[in-house]
């Protein structure tokens, strides 16, 4: 009997993942570097939050909360100049060519590439596109009248929020036998212990610049761990 092979999805955390350095706090430093944000009220905050999330110590809530903050008051429109000067001078010259070249052979091979994320759609979306990833998973901010509320809104698309977002962005989809993980072959790349239960999701993890408890259990589970650095 004929075996029917399952299409690929691939599924990529972007920061320390696809990028080298994370996107938020790279966000706060710019608007604390061009006088957005108040040097002595945030960066420490800044800085015990990232702590905190690399440990796994913090909430999904209060995580992204607090980077979503920062969009209060202003619209997207508002926004897209400063997003698009940031992401030029800070975010780009961090994405190696090693990381766009896994990307791009996933591509080239056919598969459905979907860039999954905890920071929110408007500041990765641009990033999205920068690797010609047209399907973006990521934390969704709340706007009312066109207006950022430095809320978030729906689930969160961090740790088992990342699976949940997943599994109903596959069946919204609706596509005949292409509705749920287990019709794809599938896999997954993160630096994060935070993205354990998206890669014990997937047919094949991938540890890419892992933190120590990642390494650990990829190496303890036989899972591949590589490299994407810049340098």
């Amino acid at each position: 009997m004929m075996v029917v092979s399952r299409p690929q999805l691939v599924l990529f955390d972007l920061d320390h993942t696809l990028l080298d350095g994370d996107s938020d706090v790279l966000w706060c430093d710019y608007l604390i570097r061009h006088g957005v944000l108040n040097a002595g009220e945030f960066s420490a905050r800044n800085a015990d939050m990232d702590a905190r999330y690399r440990a796994g110590a913090v909430s999904p809530r209060e995580f992204c909360n607090f980077y979503v903050s920062t969009l209060a008051g202003r619209s997207a429109v508002d926004w897209a100049p400063v997003r698009d000067a940031w992401f030029a001078e800070d975010v780009r010259p961090r994405i190696s060519q090693a990381a766009r070249d896994l990307v791009q052979r996933h591509l080239r091979a056919g598969a459905r590439v979907v860039m999954t994320t905890a920071t929110n759609r408007f500041l990765v979306e641009r990033t999205a596109a920068e690797f010609g990833i047209t399907h973006l998973l990521a934390t969704e901010p709340e706007c009312v009248d066109d207006q950022f509320t430095g809320r978030t809104t729906g689930e969160l698309n961090m740790r088992e929020g990342k699976v949940a977002r997943l599994a109903a962005w596959l069946l919204e989809r609706n596509e005949p036998g292409r509705t749920t993980l287990a019709n794809f072959d599938s896999t997954a790349y993160s630096d994060s212990t935070n993205d354990l239960p998206l890669l014990q999701a997937v047919d094949h993890p991938v540890a890419v610049n892992p933190d120590a408890r990642l390494h650990a259990w990829a190496t303890m589970h036989g899972h591949p761990v590589i490299s994407l650095r810049t340098t």
